[in-house]
């Protein structure tokens, strides 16, 4: 029992006591005995530190900033999202209003470290944020680019093309729904096309040709968290040409308020509130824009979820910010680069014997046009082509005699029709010739996405009031133009021609951009700069809807002010966001103006 005490006590002497009574062996195997006490004792601290106690803490998460209390909802659009490891932080309130800083053990490398990181971490909290990640994704060459698709009843869209008949009054629009949208193919018996890629097309069938071109596109998606923008395939157009006529506003609005009901139910709807949906129209934005029980068309653009959504029409509104212009269809849809490149060719070597053109019928019932005018100019010209139209039979409305009097031609003028713009604007560029505006409206202020904003590059601008007033001489401003500035202009409408033209949608251009790869970048461009406002919380507060037309039109940093063009655009004096002729008539002369075609 002593010698057992002896050694119990020998182990508790210092070490240097230790040297003194034993021998150097039994000092060694102590030694080694007390370092393994001391590294265990070590390792239960630790253990009960980082593990029971670490594993109790909780992370509070940081709530992010309301997007739009009345329209979004910042709903994650991950299920599962990734859980905050609760072994890393924890939390504590910090500054006179509480708020919660994380707190980063010094073992762990990638948690925030500043406030710049602390940033980066709230971001992650936005609904888009994987999305907007995308844009980083250099291997990725969809990286940004996603678009996702609704898969809607059938009733908002192919139903439609079966009950084609019923899609027009006047015109039988079966035969314009064939071949993906394109109508049927154009002969060249006169060798005014190319031999393929010549369509029959309507001017009113790009809801169609536009969903079969998304078809194609490279980047779809079927994970709406990935996308850059949200396409509605809604035939809006041919919706409303079933029911303009003899039809109550109840059946005109009723796919509309329907179309509405069903998107606002969806997850993809509550990430935004739908300001990163859009949809295409092929018809005037007036169609859409009903403001009474009594008026015409129908009242899409006008429900508060459309105001969301950005709608893509042939003719936009200079007074509302939901909708863009995009460009008519014309009669070409190649199918490959080299049918552009070989026409754009074709178009720089013609000769032009006539100085300028017009094909069109008078207004006489609209005081206001200028048609009459200019019809009488071109009568009494020797060196212009016209092409006189109206009802019945006529050769304005043969596509080869159209196109062939356009590429006869250095100008081509383009005054309004029954509204802003023609579809003759666009048929007249892809045959070389210049176009000639008399109102911003027709141009200028409608296709910002697909023309260059200096207009004078590719273009020439004469005022109504010089026609209507002054009654200034077409023939001697065109001739007053040298013929570099000509062959120049003329070079920069025949580069423009990619842009201008819906490529067939049963196949893909390989490197260039066509109208509707052009109007995607423009809408994916728009939601990406809306989602990086967002988080920012950057907010356009001094945003006048009515000076819509002018905002696309600024240079960066350049706010809204006095305009050259302010006389043309100036508010109606009724109030409402329409034009000093109203919608409904703009809208029915149109309509009238596709029954003097048939």
């Amino acid at each position: 029992m002593f010698g057992n005490l002896r050694r119990r006590l020998a182990s508790t002497l210092p070490l240097d006591d230790q040297k003194e009574k034993g021998p150097g062996k039994n000092r060694q195997s102590r030694i080694c005995l007390l370092a393994s006490l001391a590294a265990l004792f070590w390792f239960l601290l630790l253990y009960f530190h980082f593990v029971v106690l670490g594993g109790s803490s909780t992370v509070t998460q940081l709530n992010p900033v309301s997007l739009n209390t009345k329209s979004i909802n910042t709903r994650p659009s991950n299920p599962n999202p990734i859980p905050v490891n609760r072994h890393i932080a924890t939390t504590r309130p910090t500054g006179k209003n509480g708020s919660l800083n994380i707190v980063k053990s010094s073992s762990v490398k990638h948690l925030p470290k500043n406030k710049k990181d602390k940033a980066h971490s709230e971001k992650e909290k936005y609904p888009f944020m994987r999305a907007l990640r995308t844009v980083e994704n250099k291997s990725d060459p969809c990286g940004g680019r996603y678009i996702y698709v609704y898969d809607l009843p059938p009733r908002f869209n192919e139903d439609m093309l079966k009950e084609c008949r019923s899609l027009s009054l006047w015109t039988n629009m079966c035969k314009y729904t064939t071949n993906a949208g394109l109508g049927p193919p154009l002969e060249n018996a006169e060798g005014v096309f190319s031999n393929t890629g010549w369509y029959a097309t309507n001017q009113f069938a790009v809801d169609v040709i536009f969903s079969n071109r998304m078809k194609q596109y490279e980047c779809l998606t079927n994970d709406s968290s990935l996308a850059a923008a949200i396409f509605v395939p809604f035939y809006a157009g041919f919706d409303i040409a079933r029911y303009l006529w003899g039809h109550n506003v109840s059946t005109r609005d009723a796919s509309s308020l329907a179309l509405v009901d069903w998107l606002v139910k969806r997850p993809e709807w509550e990430i935004m509130g739908g300001k990163d949906h859009f949809l295409v129209a092929g018809r005037i934005t007036w169609d859409f824009r009903r403001l009474t029980e009594n008026d015409w068309g129908n009242k899409l653009l006008f429900l508060p979820a459309a105001k969301n959504m950005s709608m893509l029409v042939v003719e936009s509104s200079p007074w509302n910010a939901n909708d863009y212009g995009i460009p008519y269809p014309t009669y070409f849809h190649p199918a490959k680069d080299a049918d552009v490149f070989i026409w754009q060719e074709r178009m720089r070597k013609l000769d032009r014997k006539w100085l300028f053109c017009f094909a069109g019928a008078p207004r006489p019932d609209n005081p206001k046009s200028i048609r009459g005018q200019i019809i009488d100019q071109c009568k009494n010209s020797k060196v212009c082509k016209l092409l006189e139209c109206d009802f019945g039979e006529s050769k304005c409305h043969s596509p080869s005699s159209i196109m062939q009097m356009f590429q006869s031609s250095l100008f081509c003028l383009q005054p309004q029709g029954d509204s802003y713009t023609r579809r003759s604007a666009f048929d007249s560029m892809l045959a070389g010739c210049i176009p000639v505006f008399f109102h911003p409206g027709s141009s200028y202020t409608q296709y910002t996405w697909h023309l260059p904003r200096n207009y004078s590059q590719y273009s020439v601008f004469i005022p109504e009031d010089n026609i209507r007033k002054r009654n200034i001489s077409i023939e001697q401003r065109l001739s007053e133009i040298s013929p570099e500035k000509v062959q120049e202009m003329r070079e920069t409408v025949i580069n423009l021609i990619p842009r201008l033209i819906y490529a067939d949608p049963r196949s893909k251009l390989e490197t260039l951009n066509d109208a509707f790869d052009v109007a995607v970048q423009a809408i994916i461009d728009k939601v990406t700069k809306l989602r990086r406002d967002i988080i920012k919380g950057r907010k356009d507060d001094n945003f006048i809807e009515e000076l819509s037309w002018k905002y696309a039109l600024l240079d960066e940093g350049q706010e809204v002010g006095p305009h050259e063009w302010d006389p043309f655009f100036s508010k109606p004096k009724d109030g409402n966001a329409d034009s000093n002729s109203s919608s409904a008539e703009i809208a029915k002369n149109s309509w009238k103006n596709e029954q003097r075609q048939k």
